[in-house]
């Protein structure tokens, strides 16, 4: 008898053991953001969100008709979204109503990485994919995985290259700074102060995309830092970033948002921000560098247009021809299909 190698028998078991794919690539298995190895059984046609992160990547794709359970968070954060007011709600970011998720019959459920096991239990028939669309470095993969199994991959494609013209923006010209002349750099949530992100979070990448260095980018991987008014003091930043989150579960105040006509909340609150002890002696305050973004546009799918603006701000010689808030007009009105309105930075960027 011919002798048969022991890893072509491995291999053909393997093949064997795969589920037969139908002419449309189905079941597709895929692994998530928690490294979660999960297997689509056939194209997914009802999705519920429980991530308020991943509604704006959602409608990026046109699959808002697909869309079928959203929160009563996501409803007060995007009513400006096309449907949003009509879709059912399935509980808050924080709990939900899984009996509700269980008569919508999703297809997906996009959630955290702490309920994806339990909330697979208790609605049966869902997949559950951990994707958060918060960090930029896995952005890209994160958006073609929903692109792939909601049939969508050639409108991924087309977005990732229209946010790369950004990304390379601001590398052409971030590139071309002196390590010694990027501003140090202190970003806090506007409702939560002394609170930041370490090395590796969505601030730390912001800050760094546009060519500044994070002071809490050394301390660790940590998403939420809580800063000592005493270490702040010694860091001494030479700009500040507040980002503004209406959604807050700590004193939540709107500063910039789609329905903001006004830049009087803002001016305030920066007024107020300069006149803080641990903030008040700081380069940052004393020349005038505080800013404000909206929170997608720091911890958000959007937070290249959110380092956009603070290039802008922070080295306007550099960044001569960008306008941030043109970038920002097209990227709602060609991807997410509404109008562009609203007070979403403050101060404004400076003119081209």
């Amino acid at each position: 008898m011919k002798y048969i190698r022991p890893a072509l028998v491995l291999a053909l078991c393997m093949i064997l053991a795969l589920p037969a794919l139908g002419e449309d690539g189905f079941p597709k298995t895929i692994v998530d953001s928690a490294d979660r190895t999960v297997t689509i059984e056939k194209p997914v046609e009802r999705i519920v969100l429980l991530n308020t992160y991943s509604y704006e990547p959602i409608y990026v794709l046109g699959l808002e008709d697909k869309l079928v359970g959203v929160t009563s968070s996501a409803k007060s954060l995007y009513p400006w979204l096309s449907g949003m007011k009509e879709k059912p709600v399935v509980g808050t970011y924080l709990e939900f109503d899984h009996e509700k998720m269980v008569g919508l019959k999703p297809d997906l459920i996009i959630a955290s990485s702490k309920v994806a096991e339990d909330l697979e239990s208790k609605v049966p028939g869902a997949r559950v994919l951990s994707l958060r669309f918060v960090n930029q470095s896995l952005f890209e993969r994160e958006l073609k995985l929903i692109a792939e199994i909601t049939g969508s991959s050639d409108l991924a494609e087309e977005y990732l290259d229209w946010r790369q013209r950004s990304l390379d923006l601001l590398k052409k010209n971030t590139d071309r700074l002196d390590p010694k002349d990027k501003f140090r750099v202190y970003c806090e949530w506007a409702e939560w102060p002394l609170h930041s992100g370490g090395k590796g979070s969505p601030k730390d990448i912001t800050i760094r995309l546009a060519g500044g260095r994070s002071i809490t980018g050394d301390l660790g991987s940590d998403i939420q830092y809580e800063i000592s008014p005493e270490w702040l003091v010694m860091q001494n930043p030479q700009a500040i970033l507040f980002e503004n989150s209406q959604d807050a579960y700590y004193n939540p105040i709107t500063l910039v948002q789609y329905n903001m006509t006004s830049t009087e909340r803002a001016e305030r609150f920066l007024s107020e921000a300069a006149k803080r002890k641990e903030l008040e002696g700081t380069d940052a305050v004393k020349n005038g560098r505080m800013f404000i973004l909206e929170e997608m546009m720091v911890d958000g799918s959007r937070s290249h247009i959110g380092s956009l603006y603070l290039a802008k701000w922070l080295y306007p010689d550099q960044f001569k021809d960008l306008d941030p808030e043109a970038i920002h007009k097209e990227y709602f009105e060609r991807w997410l299909g509404v109008p562009y309105k609203g007070i979403w930075a403050y101060p404004p960027a400076p003119a081209s």
